[in-house]
């Protein structure tokens, strides 16, 4: 049932496919492909507007494994938008500086020029993140990687990793490999 439901996501969104082995998990998006840490598992999305996602192994002291998931959206309100929209899921301790605690820098996956940002502070999170009235619960010590990137005929992929400081950053080296791994 899982098989059928992504080969309808890829007619209905223009190529995105996922095939597991021992090496990590292909990724097809966007006309390209690339490969997950070998660690990385993977899950049923737990919603709709996610095309895959993925479970990442918490670091030694952390209490909660980290989530990757793949969003490819038509239009999608636009870069700067989507960036502002992760911005306002953190809040930053006090005491930091916003530069410290948020951080963009350009990437480039496969042959698309996008933004990175990296994100820390206390993460707001919602069981149903577009519900205005759906409950926050505050994770303090998190942190986000967000890539972005408009595709062809205006798909707006992105990639979200989000969970405690210490997980992402052990985490942050295969996400930067399976960006770099896209061809």
């Amino acid at each position: 049932m899982l098989r059928l439901g992504l080969s309808l996501l890829v007619a209905a969104f223009g190529g995105f496919a996922l095939a597991a082995d021992d090496k990590g998990t292909v990724v097809k998006l966007a006309g390209l492909s690339g490969t997950t840490p070998a660690d990385w598992k993977e899950e049923t999305p737990s919603n709709k507007m996610r095309l895959a996602q993925f479970k990442l192994p918490k670091a030694e002291k952390d209490k909660d494994d980290a989530e990757m998931s793949v969003f490819i959206s038509p239009g999608g309100g636009g870069v700067d938008a989507n960036l502002k929209r992760q911005e306002a899921k953190f809040e930053i301790a006090e005491g930091v500086k916003k530069e410290d605690a948020v951080k963009l820098d350009k990437v480039t996956v496969g042959t698309f020029d996008g933004k990175y940002q990296d994100l820390s502070g206390t993460f707001l999170s919602k069981s149903a993140p577009f519900d205005p009235n759906s409950k926050v619960t505050k994770k303090e010590g998190y942190r986000q990687l967000y890539v972005i990137f408009e595709a062809k005929d205006s798909e707006v992929v992105s990639m979200i990793v989000v969970g405690p400081a210490a997980t992402i950053e052990k985490h942050k080296k295969g996400f930067e490999e399976f960006l770099k791994s896209f061809k």
